[in-house]
């Protein structure tokens, strides 16, 4: 059952000539087939294994990669109707390296609609199901990756996180999920959402795999011009370490707003830190608070601007019938884009408006800053900050898609780390009454990796359900 394997023990496989990445690729395609139609994890996944003649440390081996980031000669589709026929004519920075480190790819994973959700419901493609439960949602927009990671469809996979699109979805699915330091990432080759909160990062099934992957995708890139000049390291070398004597803040406040069984988690995870040597202190963050409602300001104003440029003209979906150049632009955007897209466009093309830009968006972003200066106060005193990843176990499938604020709601721990550019990831830490995984979020300064790999690492020795995802 080789789909059954994590990238690591799948690299060590092939090192020692005991399996072919060709066998790796047709078990992962027959699971596909066997189960995608239940879950739905994939908007296209290829029939034919591209070998890949550069070796490197991926030796060939498969993986997934969200719809919102260019594979050359492949859809991207952004899970939307608007891109239903666009082909990719490059590679984003991000696959690149991938293809330069050996690896090859299975398919393009499903996501809400241009990444804008949280339950990978809103895709023209239909609604991803978690494969812990097909009646819940898999989290999103990233739930394709993540349900794929989780159900043995995929080996480890690309997401990309904007207000908590690759840990939410891990949290709900029992996977890991890494979203790296604003910059660390190039973003050259990701359909944009919002500008100045996208980021790439991995979703896998354990924390090494994570690392091996951060490993190959972090670097400055010139062709992004947000890319940071900050050096690659190692992450592996951070696992498996000590953290005895590490001071770990716990945003306390944040349990309020928890289902019990997060709670519990919760709890649980603190008495795991505690034995492993951490000190763990309760932290105030006066202005975490406001996170959300700053976020749907920030994140729609720059989808409002970055989805511009889908009006029919050059590429993508084209409106059939009209009578001129106005009909066409309007016709094109109201047919070619779901709800949940035109009710961002509209809210971040009513908040940069003349005379409501300093009102709202100008606040917005001053609010910003004082969020990011919370957390710079609390990194100067404690090496990570954990609270949970969501604050309820997955929900049920149409529970919440027309209720848009309790929506926006499933990502209130998530948000704050894009608002302030900081890395931070998703691992399990339990189960609910229900059977269902639930996470724990790490957050550390920016830049500061090597941090959340220490513990992250850690805390998995310690507590692992990776044999109770469904697999079989």
């Amino acid at each position: 059952m080789l789909y059954k394997k994590t990238l690591h023990e799948l690299i060590e496989l092939v090192d020692r000539g005991e399996v072919k990445p060709l066998e790796v690729f047709e078990s992962l395609l027959k699971r596909i087939k066997e189960k995608d139609e239940k879950i739905n994890a994939y908007v296209n996944y290829f029939e034919e294994y591209e070998a890949n003649d550069r070796v490197g440390i991926l030796k060939g081996l498969p993986l997934a990669v969200k719809d919102n980031m260019h594979i050359e000669g492949k859809p991207t589709t952004c899970s939307s109707r608007m891109l239903s026929n666009f082909i990719a004519i490059f590679d984003a920075t991000a696959v690149r390296k991938l293809k330069e480190n050996g690896a090859t790819f299975i398919g393009k994973t499903n996501l809400d609609e241009f990444a804008m959700g949280s339950s990978t419901e809103t895709s023209y493609y239909g609604v991803t199901k978690n494969p812990w439960d097909t009646t819940r949602v898999p989290g999103g927009s990233s739930g394709g990756s993540a349900a794929a990671v989780a159900s043995g469809e995929a080996i480890a996979a690309l997401g990309s996180d904007t207000g908590g699109s690759i840990r939410q979805p891990a949290s709900l699915c029992g996977v890991v999920g890494l979203k790296p330091t604003y910059g660390r990432v190039s973003r050259f080759g990701l359909v944009a959402f919002a500008s100045s909160l996208d980021q790439i990062g991995p979703i896998t099934r354990d924390v090494r795999d994570a690392a091996i992957l951060m490993n190959i995708i972090c670097g400055f890139d010139p062709k992004d011009s947000t890319s940071a000049r900050v050096e690659c390291e190692d992450f592996t070398r951070y696992l498996n370490q000590s953290i005895n004597g590490m001071k770990v803040g716990i945003y306390e406040k944040s349990l309020m707003d928890c289902s019990q069984d997060v709670q519990v988690a919760m709890e649980e995870s603190v008495r795991i830190l505690e034995s492993l040597g951490c000190k763990v202190s309760p932290i105030e963050l006066p202005h975490a608070k406001y996170a959300v409602s700053d976020y749907y300001i920030i994140a729609p104003a720059e989808a409002s601007s970055n989805l511009a440029r889908y009006d029919g003209v050059k590429y993508g979906f084209r409106a059939e019938e009209f009578k001129d150049l106005k009909e066409m632009y309007i016709k094109t955007r109201w047919q070619g884009f779901g709800e949940e897209v035109k009710r961002r466009i509209m809210l971040g093309t009513y908040v940069l408006s003349s005379g409501y830009y300093d009102a709202y968006y100008l606040k917005a972003q001053k609010l910003r800053g004082l969020i990011k200066q919370d957390f710079d106060n609390l990194f100067k005193e404690y090496h990570c900050i954990i609270s949970p990843t969501t604050p309820t176990e997955a929900f049920k499938i149409g529970e919440k898609a027309d209720n848009p604020l309790q929506m926006y709601l499933s990502d209130i721990f998530t948000i704050p780390a894009n608002l302030t550019a900081i890395p931070a990831i998703s691992i399990p830490n339990g189960l609910s009454k229900n059977g269902l995984p639930l996470g724990l979020q790490i957050m550390a300064d920016v830049f500061r990796e090597d941090i959340i790999f220490k513990v992250a690492s850690a805390f998995e020795r310690e507590f692992n359900i990776r044999d109770k995802l469904p697999l079989d």
